[in-house]
């Protein structure tokens, strides 16, 4: 079922880019933004834990989630909508992962390319890609904005 890394990565339109490259950004308060904090992000979501996730969160953060009935999506604000939302998931999962194919680092920004799977309770299953852009402030995450492919049936 599905398609193997190495084949997701020769379809990619971006192959013949390394998947993360040895980037940092310092930014406001001289935080440095790295492809280790954004590892460290990722791990927390796939480890579904709560407190590590939010403990990279801004207390304002917004999350765009990619659905929604806005240009933007659907928006969640502050820590009690996000810590919400994202529990939302991990309580409706049995499984979620999300592998990076690509990270990018550009000032107050990361751009990371990520293939997301999802074994729900019900049953569903989910394989898709998507796109985070973070936009980071003082060493937290103060937008989280999300875009994935609608794959239909």
């Amino acid at each position: 079922m599905g398609v193997s890394r190495l084949q997701l990565l020769a379809s990619h339109p971006y192959k013949e880019r390394t998947s993360k490259m040895n980037d940092t950004s310092t930014h406001r308060g001289g935080t440095k933004l790295t492809l280790v904090l954004l590892d460290s992000i990722t791990d927390a979501f796939n480890q579904m834990d709560i407190n590590a996730v939010m403990a990279h969160f801004a207390a304002d953060a917004t999350f765009d989630h990619g659905a929604g009935p806005e240009i933007y999506g659907r928006r969640f604000t502050g820590s009690a909508e996000l810590r919400a939302i994202f529990q939302k998931l991990f309580d409706a999962v049995d499984s979620v992962h999300w592998e990076t194919l690509d990270a990018r680092i550009a000032g107050d920004k990361a751009y990371c390319e990520y293939r997301r799977t999802a074994k729900y309770k019900n049953g569903e299953v989910q394989d898709f890609l998507s796109l985070d852009i973070l936009t980071f402030r003082d060493g937290l995450i103060a937008h989280k904005d999300t875009f994935f492919k609608n794959r239909l049936s």
